[in-house]
């Protein structure tokens, strides 16, 4: 059940810094997503595709549907269709089946690089000097169906907010860094999609535009 006031709180919070609020419906039934849904919430994320078919298929037309998990390439053409934005796109494999899937549904599906910041194997992403080697290629150039929209990470899951903090600000240098050298002239390189339920204002306090906040909301899974 999802905690309704602590939603309010904390929309009205992130309204007033300019910061968005995807909010994290995995796992969670139809009914809960619906409760915050009337409240005024449109951006909801899932991190398994097959499920977030399922609720897009089920769920109110307006929502806008984030993929925030791993994303499997064989997957994409199941989300293709209509997800507003991914936020892990962490391989230019991954990053070339997703233009494909979107030439396929004539459409330019928005992406977030995944940058790995994290002291921690299990994490996926890019490393910076993969990130501007990939950018200054040919293959990237032909890529019409795809907008980059800014950067994801994802932070140590650890109780050191000096690390925490230093991961953040980490790939906020390395946004700004990709904004003046090469998406200068495109406004749609805006997004810095870090922080969570744990970490989430640390991550505001380094430069977040984009929060992604489930458990604080619905309860723990």
């Amino acid at each position: 059940m999802p905690n309704t006031k602590v939603y309010q709180e904390l929309s009205k919070e992130l309204y007033s810094q300019q910061v968005s609020l995807i909010t994290v419906s995995k796992t969670k039934p139809n009914k809960d997503i619906l409760k915050i849904y009337n409240l005024g919430q449109r951006v909801f994320g899932e991190n398994k595709v097959q499920e977030l078919t399922t609720k897009y298929e089920d769920l109110p037309k307006d929502i806008m549907w984030h993929m925030i998990g791993h994303l499997q390439r064989n997957k994409v053409k199941y989300i293709a269709p209509f997800v507003d934005l991914i936020h892990g796109v962490d391989s230019f494999r991954l990053l070339k089946e997703i233009n494909k899937q979107a030439i396929k549904n004539n459409r330019i599906i928005n992406c977030l690089l995944q940058v790995h910041i994290a002291k921690e194997n299990t994490k996926f992403g890019f490393y910076n000097e993969e990130i501007n080697e990939m950018l200054y290629s040919d293959s990237f150039q032909e890529l019409r169906n795809i907008h980059i929209s800014g950067l994801m990470g994802m932070a140590t899951n650890t109780d050191n907010e000096k690390q925490i903090r230093a991961e953040f600000k980490g790939l906020k240098i390395l946004f700004d860094q990709l904004k003046q050298q090469y998406f200068s002239s495109q406004k749609n390189f805006k997004e810095l999609s870090m922080g969570m339920s744990g970490d989430y204002k640390i991550a505001i306090e380094e430069g977040s535009t984009m929060v992604r906040i489930g458990s604080t909301i619905f309860g723990n899974r």
